[in-house]
């Protein structure tokens, strides 16, 4: 099942980083940024994430919890976590279950050559567990602050 703004997201449960489970209830009642990203240790992926850890303490304050999600293994996200002291848990996605519901597998070229990929996506889901708002095919700079003022803006909402 595929997610549809203004709609509640479908079930779903994944292991993140710091043993913490994430589902589709475990932060209800809690504004979430799920973003998605190609891989760990890449220049681009590593801009974002050291963008919104550089914002976290916002995301926060305006009540949202922020998750990223690759296909990287458990291995892989706690030794990015840590390189870059990332304030929030990463989505271990090795099994591309949560990749396929979010709609963000597309096919790429790269190098030449036909390869399957995460295309970077943000998606914001409200407290009620509704998908507000996604950004698809994204651009990293800018990105993080137009995140935060659609939080902001849901919050004011609320």
């Amino acid at each position: 099942m595929a997610v549809v703004v203004n709609k509640p997201i479908p079930e779903f449960e994944s292991q993140a980083t710091g043993g913490v489970k994430v589902s589709h209830q475990s932060d209800l009642g809690q504004t979430l940024v799920l973003y998605f990203y190609p891989k760990d240790n890449t220049p681009g992926c590593t801009t974002e994430a050291m963008q919104f850890r550089d914002k976290y303490k916002d995301f926060v304050k305006a009540g949202a919890q922020v998750f990223g999600v690759s296909r990287d293994n458990m291995k892989s996200h706690d030794d990015f976590k840590a390189k870059l002291e990332l304030p929030f848990e990463l989505i271990a996605d090795t099994e591309e279950k949560m990749c396929h519901m979010f709609g963000v597998v597309k096919n790429k070229i790269m190098y030449g050559k036909k390869v399957k990929g995460i295309e970077r996506s943000t998606f914001l889901i409200g407290p009620d567990g509704v998908l507000r708002q996604e950004w698809r095919g994204l651009k990293v700079p800018g990105h993080v602050e137009e995140v935060l003022k659609a939080v902001k803006t849901l919050k004011k909402a609320a």
